[in-house]
């Protein structure tokens, strides 16, 4: 494997790995909304996994999971971090293009989706988030993170006019949302969805390579007609302890 065929190799390769970690917020609050089920442990689809951030952090609240991504380096961590973790069997890998994978409709409890549909183009997005709101159960939970019109890396405006330094990583991006695009997605009746966050932000990331900034799209759903005790993240106004 060379960085050539594998553009994340580098990253994952590293002593310290790219990313960190600590579990995006939106699959942390996956964790604090989930619940147990009578039909056996809870299934997570973690898309575009990494280095396993977010996998592992899944099978130590009781999922269990499959990672999908193209980078067998950063699978290779994935093995290794689960294993050392205590996790390992709750963790499987698979080495596929997310646009090959073949989804199992209301089948997920938990889909995680950081930074994929930007990375495949726009036409094959929309096909691919499609499969993704099937495959979710009755009360399935979903979060999504894309790269935004925002981002410098980006060819459209404002990021294509940002001075700011850009990823090492950003040939890899192909898709830039526009803005409010995967709300509209969530939206849509055929979704079925219910949006409890939504944000459109700007951020900087030193988690990988040198200093760079970033625009970024985060979406947390639930199934439609799921009410959970959902108070933000971090958590607002929660009735006090006694």
């Amino acid at each position: 494997m060379t960085d050539t065929a594998d553009p994340f190799f580098e990253a994952y390769h590293r002593d310290e790995i790219a990313y960190g970690e600590t579990p995006a917020p939106g699959v942390q609050s996956i964790i604090d909304l989930s619940r147990p089920t009578d039909s056996g442990p809870l299934r997570a689809l973690d898309l575009g996994a990494g280095a396993g951030r977010d996998s592992i952090a899944l099978a130590k609240a009781g999922y269990t999971v499959t990672a999908v991504d193209l980078s067998e380096m950063g699978l290779e961590r994935i093995n290794q971090r689960a294993s050392a973790a205590g996790v390992g069997p709750m963790v499987s890998t698979q080495a596929e293009d997310v646009r090959n994978f073949q989804f199992e409709t209301e089948s997920y409890d938990a889909v995680i989706a950081t930074t994929v549909l930007d990375h495949i183009p726009a036409a094959d997005a929309i096909i691919v988030w499609q499969k993704i709101v099937r495959s979710l159960t009755g009360h399935g939970l979903l979060a999504v993170e894309v790269h935004s019109s925002e981002d410098p890396g980006s060819d459209l405006p404002p990021g294509c006019n940002s001075e700011a330094p850009k990823s090492e990583t950003a040939s890899a991006v192909v898709n830039y949302f526009q803005p409010n695009q995967l709300a509209q997605w969530a939206s849509e009746s055929a979704a079925n969805l219910r949006i409890l966050r939504y944000e459109e932000r700007l951020e900087w990331d030193y988690t990988h390579g040198p200093e760079h900034l970033h625009g970024k799209v985060s979406l947390l759903a639930i199934r439609q007609g799921n009410s959970p005790q959902w108070y933000g993240q971090p958590s607002l106004f929660p009735r006090r302890k006694r």
